[in-house]
Formats: C-alpha cells, structure tokens, sequence
C-alpha cells in the first residue's frame, strides 16, 4: 500500500482564485430548459466560474499565490519549493508552467520547481510529494499551486461534459515544523481504467493530425473530436462510488477512527452530487460534517479539497481550535487517495475574484 506518515509539516495557509464570470447552467446554451433544470437538480452544479480563453490556470494561482504570500507574511526568498499540479498549463508539452510561476512570483532561483498533472487527485499528490521533501527539514517553506480551467480541454458541443467544470486556482502554504501534528495520506491506481477519463489525441502516443479535428456524434447530445477530453460517465460513476469508499472506510478502520467524534469535517472531491451523495450514504458520513460548494462551483478539479476550504470552512480552520480532516479526492489515471491532517491557525483569505 502507498501510505505515507508525514511529520514536521504544517498547512499555514490556503487561500484560491476564481473567475469573476458566473455561469449557470441554462446559460450554457448545450442543455435546453427543462434538461437545464434536471441537471441542476440531479447533478447540483447550477452555477460555475468560467473564464475568458486569454485566462491561464496559472493566472488564478498566481493571483492566490501573491496574495496568500503577502497574509503570511513570507519573504518570497525564503520560499524553498513551488510545485504547480495543473493538466491545463500553459505551454504543451514544454515548458514546465511551475518554472514560469517562479519568475512571475519572483521567487529565488534556489527555488525547486515541479509540474504534476494529477487531476482531481492533484492537492493531495501536491501535499504528498512536498510534504516528503519538507519533512526532513532540508528545506522549510513550499508553495503549492493547483488549478485548472478544464472546461476548455473540451468539446462544447459534448453533453457529458460541458456543465460540469469551473475554472480555479488556489495556493497552499507548507512549512517545516517539529511541533505539526502528523499528516497520513495514501494512494491507489487502477491504469485499466484510464480510457474512462483521456484525450485520445494530442500527446505521442496518438500525434495530432486532420482527422483529430474532426466531429463525431455519438448520440445522446455527446459530439466531440479525438483531441477533445471524454468522460465515459457510467464508468466514472462506477468508478467513484466503488474504489475510493472503500479505501476511505479501510482508512477508518485502520486508525480506529469514529466518524462522529473523531472526524471534524470530510473533504470530498466534489465531482458531482449523485457521486458525493453516494459516497456520504454509503460510508454513513454524519452529513453536517460533509461540506459542498459544488452548487456554486462545479467541479474545479485538483483544486477541489483547498476551494472547500476556502469556500466553506474559512472561518472554522483559522481558529486556534485544532480541527481533523478527512480528505477523498479520485479522478485521472484512474487514481484515488485519502488523507487525514489536523489543522488550526491556518491563514485563509477571502476567495479573490479576476
């Protein structure tokens, strides 16, 4: 089992950006009225944050970065790792985004940089592998950056898709810490699955080319091309509602965990309500401790765990008052992971809008 214990680690921070245009579902012009109002019923997206094409992932977590920086009060100097999870960054195949991020925010050029492509797996993968690096205390201070504007990887003529994503970025503050309290987090993957969640075309595997850009209509209002990014919904679902609760109550047991008393808040990736719903009924979650902002944001991918924290438990986890997180993010690969930490002072802005 990929678990790992980290210690010396403490969040100090998270702060995310968010497009200042709101879109609700009608608005979109795929889904006529009445499908419109299903959706926002079934699926719970009614609104989501989209940005003009000019607008980068990485614009959104630059902005969370200068300003979550600037609340903690850290010289840029000090800052010792930047990692950038995004599958939506700005240059493919090269350059690293995480590289152009350090000369933006004017970091030092003793900076590590690394680009991840997680998915909605990314926070956690973010935390993982700086967390690593941190807890042996070489270096002190990491920054984080996960978003990304995955609407536009795309077709928007595919039904499946479309109303499901908004754009964010967000910015999460690691630092070494002797007196933090143990962050635990684990990882699976299931590569059979990967057809589920791809692009069929555009990397090496299957260059680009003429017929790439070509539309096919596959019934049931899904029309895309080869280099559009498909979702096989019955198989995410599937997917979603099978692996990851299952690793999450392994979890449980394991730490003899009591999900009323032990448990503060559950962070759930917010894929969808049906997936989240399920999720929550099957694990016999208490459902005041599980929050959604997927109402009003829709599914922002990696950046889903920190916008929940932002969005929905700012003012709970600036508090000197410890609280315990359990966190479940599944997505691309297919991959899923858990992680637990305990939280308190944290230094959370409030959501900046561009």
């Amino acid at each position: 089992m990929a678990r790992w214990t980290i210690k010396n680690v403490r969040i100090a921070g998270v702060s995310a950006c968010v497009p200042n245009r709101i879109v609700k579902t009608a608005e979109l012009g795929i889904l006529n009225e009445e499908e419109s109002l299903t959706f926002d019923n079934t699926v719970g997206i009614k609104e989501r944050r989209l940005g003009p094409d000019s607008l980068c992932a990485s614009d959104m977590c630059q902005a969370a970065a200068e300003r979550l920086i600037s609340e903690l009060g850290w010289d840029k100097e000090s800052i010792d790792a930047l990692i950038f999870e995004s599958v939506t960054g700005d240059y493919y195949p090269t350059p690293p985004t995480s590289c152009l991020l350090q000369d933006r925010l004017g970091l030092s050029s003793n900076c590590f940089c690394l680009d991840l492509p997680m998915g909605c797996c990314g926070s956690l993968y973010a935390i993982n592998v700086a967390g690593n690096m941190l807890s042996a205390g070489n270096i002190h201070r990491a920054l984080l950056l996960v978003g990304d504007t995955a609407l536009r990887m795309g077709s928007m003529r595919d039904k499946s898709r479309v109303p499901l994503f908004g754009d964010a970025g967000t910015a999460i503050a690691l630092e070494y810490d002797t007196n933090a309290d143990d962050i635990v987090i684990e990882f699976h993957t299931m590569g059979s699955g990967y057809k589920a969640l791809m692009t069929p075309h555009g990397g090496f595997r299957n260059p680009t080319t003429p017929d790439s850009f070509e539309y096919e209509d596959f019934g049931n209002g899904i029309i895309r091309r080869k280099r559009d990014t498909l979702i096989e919904g019955m198989d995410v679902f599937t997917f979603a509602i099978s692996r990851p609760p299952k690793s999450f109550e392994q979890f449980i047991a394991d730490y003899h965990l009591d999900k009323e008393k032990d448990i503060d808040y559950y962070l759930i990736h917010q894929a969808n309500k049906m997936i989240v719903d399920r999720i929550v009924k099957k694990l016999k979650l208490p459902i005041e401790k599980v929050p959604y902002n997927l109402e009003q944001f829709g599914n922002t991918g990696g950046a889903s765990v920190p916008m929940l924290m932002v969005t929905r438990l700012r003012e709970q986890l600036q508090q000197d008052k410890p609280h315990r997180l359990l966190c479940s993010s599944f997505g691309l690969g297919l991959s899923w992971g858990t992680m637990m930490l305990n939280v308190k002072n944290v230094v959370i802005p409030e959501l900046i809008e561009i």
